[in-house]
């Protein structure tokens, strides 16, 4: 199993080019189902999920063929015109929580679609029952057998119907089902309560290069009139905004001066802000996002509180916390999106911090003296919690578990290498 191992205590600087988003190209690849043409993804990341979305279509009947650029982003061609399968197995579904989102194309073009429920989540519920509830509103008939959300259409219908989805919370990948199943059923759908993320958006522009019609996407109101087909579409996946602010955070913690290439700080800027009022100089530049800092002991910690797009992101609770353990004062931070999110304090405790945690609530005592020790990643975003406190912990950190790492992080310490970290992975017998 591999491992980072991490010697602290240096600046960072130089230019670190943002891959694409993992919340995008999950979505968009499973969008090349509803389609008998090929698509054209470019700026897909390297990542064990693409790795399994990508293995998910395949084993429907899709050809997938991936290529690595010169920049070091990757263009996958997909072509759904001989599926085949319409099942998402357990095997795979298992260990990638997105795979739900095969449900909506498949039921939109094909009229039915057998797809496994996820299993469980490490950061707490991710319920799929607003998923079920929204294709029953738009025909579908499903039903929950052996672990598997069996979906058709009544007999005689031959396409979803458009309807009104009001979901009882804000569902990103409930959305982005939602997106994908209007745009090829009957008449108007109207989704209210949707998510705003930049992602979304992503997808909604891909849909609309395909032909469909969409309006309203970035805001809570979403309306998409329906049309018989799709066509292929080239389109290149948004980049990342979660790695774009996890190499913030370890900039400013570390100290240093970067250049954060495809960076757009239009999708941060609940992270940006909280980063200039800690005392970083962040600043939106032609091409991305430019950051100084003198380093975590001349900031002043903040208090903040997760909620959805576009308050401050609960995929950058953990990194944030890391910068607040080694910035001046003290601070609160209340996670309202996930009830399990604060695993990874237990292991930032290991390395010198000082954090209480009650509930939902977590208070951090800044200014550690942070020191290298063993430390296991406990879910996707806490490992990037220990790369930055291992950045700046005195002596050797090893962080154990950075499969959860790959998940949703393309060659994280080879462009902190690039920066100046002196950072390794340890394979195999050595790991």
């Amino acid at each position: 199993m591999d491992k980072l191992l991490i010697r602290g205590g240096r600046t960072l600087g130089g230019e670190v080019l943002v891959s694409g988003a993992k919340n995008a190209a999950l979505p968009e690849l499973c969008a090349a189902l509803l389609t008998d043409q090929p698509v054209t993804l470019h700026n897909v990341p390297r990542l064990q999920d693409v790795t399994t979305m990508l293995k998910l279509v395949r084993n429907m009947g899709v050809t997938a063929e991936r290529s690595e650029n010169a920049d070091g982003s990757g263009t996958v061609r997909l072509d759904a015109g001989d599926l085949t399968n319409l099942e998402a197995p357990y095997e795979l579904v298992k260990t990638m929580r997105a795979s739900v989102l095969a449900l909506g194309p498949l039921l939109a073009r094909f009229g039915r679609a057998k797809v496994s429920l996820p299993g469980g989540c490490g950061i707490g519920s991710r319920p799929v029952d607003q998923h079920i509830k929204g294709m029953q509103a738009m025909g579908a008939e499903i039903v929950v057998e052996h672990g598997y959300m069996l979906a058709k259409l009544p007999a005689g219908r031959t396409r979803l119907m458009g309807a009104r989805i009001l979901t009882d919370m804000v569902t990103v990948t409930g959305t982005e089902n939602f997106l994908m199943a209007a745009a090829l059923a009957e008449g108007e759908t109207l989704l209210e309560n949707a998510a705003q993320e930049p992602e979304i958006v992503d997808l909604a522009e891909m849909l609309i290069k395909m032909g469909a019609k969409i309006d309203g996407h970035g805001t809570s109101q979403i309306r998409i009139q329906g049309v018989d087909k799709l066509h292929g579409c080239e389109h290149a996946v948004v980049a990342d905004r979660i790695e774009a602010g996890t190499f913030l955070c370890a900039v400013a913690a570390t100290g240093g001066e970067v250049f954060l290439r495809h960076a757009r700080a239009d999708h941060l800027d609940a992270v940006i802000d909280k980063l200039r009022d800690a005392g970083c100089d962040v600043k939106s530049v032609e091409g991305g996002v430019r950051i100084a800092s003198k380093g975590g002991p001349t900031l002043k910690a903040q208090a903040f509180r997760t909620t959805e797009y576009p308050g401050f992101p609960t995929d950058m609770q953990a990194q944030f916390m890391a910068l607040n353990c080694v910035a001046q004062g003290s601070a609160a931070v209340t996670e309202t999106i996930f009830e399990n999110r604060f695993m990874h304090v237990n292991e930032l405790v290991r390395l010198g911090a000082s954090i209480h945690v009650d509930g939902r609530l977590a208070l951090i005592e800044g200014g550690a003296e942070l020191s290298g020790a063993t430390v296991m990643a406990t879910d996707l975003r806490a490992s990037a919690s220990l790369v930055i406190a291992g950045l700046v912990a005195d002596g050797e950190t090893m962080v154990d578990r950075i499969y959860h790492l790959d998940r949703g992080y393309d060659r994280i310490e080879a462009k902190l290498r690039g920066l100046g970290a002196d950072i390794s992975r340890v394979t195999g017998a050595a790991a």
